[in-house]
């Protein structure tokens, strides 16, 4: 049968061949198994339940969160000659009553539907009477409440399938699990032993950087100036970084695009199509832009601030390079992002489980933006893809951006502080006592005496913090969980004490190479 899918591939998509993991998680649903398709953004998810549904019986359901993703899928099929259809809230009665009609007379191979569709009687119980083969679940992970875009209607999912006479094949698809997310998805969707196809979370052409306490501002000005002629997307915290930033860019002679979910619907719209013609080529936006997006040219993400966890990071750096040409992928961070970033996790998050959790998650973020390890190799192992080797020669770390440091006798210093000062203070205060700040705090809780105090005097407070930061993700600091974490030693600073170890750090994280980015005209 999938002899009969790659012809049915080339005849009807134009495609010669299968790419990726796309031939395996096409035979495993034709095969009548439930799967679990993890390919990262970019790989052609969309393609591994269209082409099924077009060699089974019956009609395939597409269970998708998002109204814009749902038109822009339909109409890419109608323009390959499939019958397709959607069924969601931006439809009037009429129209509702006239594609539901239409699914009850087999007029149509795939109908998309938000998740709480299936909750609706009228639909149930014309899908009752019709023969559904194949439902695939899209962006699966917001089943889990341990992913980062958690829908609660997900979870409903299961109680329509066994309303069904017949259940049918269940396609699982995600860009962005994480092993306990896909344990969530597996269980949650009541997936009857699944196939679990994980198909390289490696993206060759997509060259990965961290820049640390750079001027954001005139990093932007220089490299948008540099790649004028290029697309590409910038992402900000807030919708008013975006309106800031944009606001910026253009007093510079800069043109770009906006798009956060305060702008009026007509108004994101039009800015997202505009952004699609190339009209202008750079769109600063919040993590609302972006899902079901299918611009192949983009040569650029520069997220301006840290996102909340890795997954939404892989998914929006993830937008660049589609066309399999290289791109970059950028993350500038300074040590305030994470204060932003905490306090809007705090103001949507209300169990303390949870919040324990993201909380852990954004510090997982950070560490990525500190560590000395290859950053391909980081993000890899965050999604247990074991495939690849340890160093990709093609992000900032591996490129060896600035020489490499022996900080060894500096991160003595910080371990003996934080062993002094026994675990009781978190990273703002373990920074004071080595800068030998003169606090009141200090001199109230007699911290000036503790014999670590001023060791670090030569260094800035924000050295010092950087340098925690990069201890924690090598494993010789960890902070404890909450909203105040503590410093803790951990597992290697025995051995860095010790001088059993050396610590070494390459040193361009800070710094913006001017012969690689360019600098304003």
């Amino acid at each position: 049968m999938l002899a009969e899918a790659q012809k049915k591939l080339h005849q009807v998509f134009g495609y010669p061949a299968f790419r990726g993991g796309q031939g395996k998680v096409v035979a495993s649903l034709l095969q009548g198994h439930d799967t679990l398709a993890i390919m990262p953004t970019g790989a052609g998810k969309s393609l591994c339940y269209q082409l099924p549904a077009l060699l089974v019986d019956g009609i395939t359901l597409v269970v998708s969160p998002l109204i814009s993703l749902m038109k822009d899928q339909v109409d890419a099929l109608l323009a390959h000659g499939i019958a397709a259809t959607f069924i969601n809230s931006s439809l009037k009665a009429a129209e509702l009553r006239e594609r539901l009609a239409g699914i009850e007379n087999g007029r149509y191979k795939l109908v998309y539907v938000s998740p709480e569709r299936l909750q609706a009687e009228n639909f149930l119980e014309i899908a009752r009477r019709v023969q559904v083969s194949l439902i695939a679940v899209d962006e699966a992970h917001c089943v889990s409440q341990w992913g980062h875009d958690f829908r609660p209607s997900y979870r409903k999912i299961p109680l329509f399938l066994a309303k069904l006479p017949r259940r049918p094949v269940v396609g699982a698809f995600t860009a962005t699990a994480t092993p306990e997310v896909k344990e969530d998805i597996i269980k949650l969707l009541h997936l009857q032993k699944p196939h679990v196809i994980v198909t390289g979370f490696d993206r060759k052409n997509l060259s990965f950087s961290v820049l640390r306490e750079v001027d954001k501002d005139e990093f932007l000005l220089s490299y948008l100036t540099a790649h004028k002629k290029q697309s590409g997307i910038v992402y900000a915290a807030t919708r008013d970084d975006v309106e800031k930033i944009a606001l910026f860019l253009q007093e510079n002679g800069l043109a770009c695009g906006r798009y956060h979910a305060g702008m009026r619907k007509a108004e994101r719209t039009a800015s997202q199509e505009a952004f699609l013609r190339d009209e202008p080529p750079v769109m600063v936006a919040t993590n609302a832009f972006g899902m079901g997006i299918d611009k192949a040219n983009v040569r650029f993400v520069i997220h301006y601030s840290i996102p909340q966890n890795l997954e939404a990071y892989y998914q929006e750096a993830g937008r660049a390079g589609r066309d399999g040409e290289t791109a970059e992928c950028i993350l500038l961070f300074h040590p305030r992002d994470k204060i932003v970033q905490q306090y809007l996790i705090e103001q949507t998050v209300y169990s303390s489980r949870r919040l324990r959790h993201e909380l852990a998650k954004l510090q997982q973020v950070v560490d990525y933006c500190h560590t000395a390890k290859c950053l391909r190799r980081t993000l890899l192992d965050y999604f247990g893809d074991e495939e690849g080797g340890e160093g990709c020669g093609n992000c900032s770390n591996c490129r060896g951006e600035g020489e490499v440091l022996d900080v060894t006798v500096e991160a003595q210093k910080i371990l003996s502080c934080v062993y002094r000062l026994q675990g009781r203070f978190g990273a703002a205060m373990v920074a004071q006592v080595l800068k030998g700040a003169g606090t009141k705090r200090i001199r109230r809780l007699r911290l000036d005496s503790v014999s670590t105090y001023g060791i670090m005097a030569e260094k800035s407070i924000a050295e010092i913090r950087d340098l925690i930061g990069f201890l924690i993700a090598e494993g010789c600091l960890r902070l404890t969980e909450g909203k105040y974490p503590l410093l803790k030693l951990g597992r290697n600073a025995a051995a860095v004490l010790k001088g059993q170890i050396k610590v070494l750090r390459p040193s361009g994280g800070g710094i913006v190479q001017e012969e690689r980015y360019g600098r304003p005209g």
